[in-house]
C-alpha cells in the first residue's frame, strides 16, 4: 500500500498506483515467512505489478496476474543469492579469530552492496525493457485470456484474506467477521464505514478489557504533640 502510490506518483497516476497498491495488499498481508519458509517478494512485485497497470493501462487485478510471478521469480534469486553469500561468512570466522574487524565490515557491505544491485536490477530491468514490449503484448493478446487474468486477480486477494484468517482468527471474532460482511455484502455500506465501525467496536472491547485504575490507599498519618 506503499509502494503502489509511491510508482504511482513517480509515473503521474496516484489514482492507478493506489488502487493497483491495495489490490496487491490484499494478496500480499496473507503472507508471513514461518521458519525457513519465504514468501513472495512483495517489494519487487508491488513495483512491478504497479508499473504494468498504469504503462499498459489494465485493470489492477489484471496486473496482480503478473506482480505475483515476478514476486515468486525474485525471492527464488534472493533465496540463491543468500545461499551463496551463507558460503563467504566462513571468511568472517576467520577474520574474527584474528580480530579483523575491518575485514568483516568490508564483506558485510559487500553482501548489502551486492543484495542492493540485484534489488535494482530486478526493478529496474522488467520497467525500462517490458513496458512497451508488455504494451504491445496486451495488444495482440485474445480478450478471454486477459479476462482470465482478471478473474485469477480476483481470486488472489481471498486467498490472501484466508490465509490470514487461518493464521490470526479465533473463535471470539466469528462474530465481528459475521458484522463486515453483511454490512459489505447485503447493506453495501462503503469500505472507509465499515472500518470506522470496526475501529470503534474494537476500541470499545478495548476500554472493556483494560483494567479500572485503583485509588491509591491513603496513607496513615502520624501524630505529634496533638497535631
Amino acid at each position: 500500500m506503499v509502494l503502489g502510490p509511491l510508482v504511482g506518483l513517480i509515473l503521474g497516476d496516484l489514482h492507478t498506483g493506489i488502487l493497483t497498491g491495495g489490490t496487491l495488499e490484499l494478496v500480499w498481508m496473507g503472507l508471513a515467512p514461518l521458519a525457513g519458509a519465504q514468501p513472495p517478494n512483495v517489494i519487487i512485485g508491488t513495483i512491478v505489478g504497479t508499473t504494468f497497470a498504469i504503462t499498459t493501462g489494465v485493470k489492477p487485478d489484471v496486473a496482480v496476474g503478473v506482480a505475483v510471478p515476478f514476486a515468486v521469480a525474485v525471492q527464488m534469486g534472493i533465496t540463491f543469492l543468500f545461499s551463496v553469500m551463507s558460503g563467504v561468512m566462513s571468511r568472517c570466522d576467520r577474520m574474527a579469530a584474528n580480530a579483523d574487524t575491518d575485514g568483516i565490515e568490508r564483506v558485510n557491505y559487500l553482501a548489502l552492496l551486492a543484495l542492493g544491485v540485484f534489488y535494482f536490477l530486478c526493478a529496474f530491468l522488467p520497467i525500462y525493457f517490458g513496458a512497451e514490449h508488455a504494451k504491445t503484448a496486451i495488444d495482440v493478446l485474445p480478450e478471454r485470456l486477459i479476462d482470465g487474468l482478471g478473474v485469477a486477480g480476483g481470486i488472489m486477494p481471498a486467498i490472501g484474506f484466508a490465509v490470514l484468517l487461518k493464521i490470526m482468527m479465533k473463535n471470539v471474532y466469528i462474530p465481528y467477521f459475521i458484522i463486515g460482511f453483511v454490512a459489505a455484502a447485503w447493506l453495501k455500506l462503503p469500505v472507509l464505514a465499515i472500518a470506522a465501525a470496526a475501529l470503534a467496536m474494537a476500541l470499545i472491547d478495548l476500554l472493556r478489557k483494560s483494567p479500572e485504575p485503583t485509588a491509591p490507599a491513603a496513607q496513615k498519618e502520624e501524630f505529634e504533640d496533638g497535631i
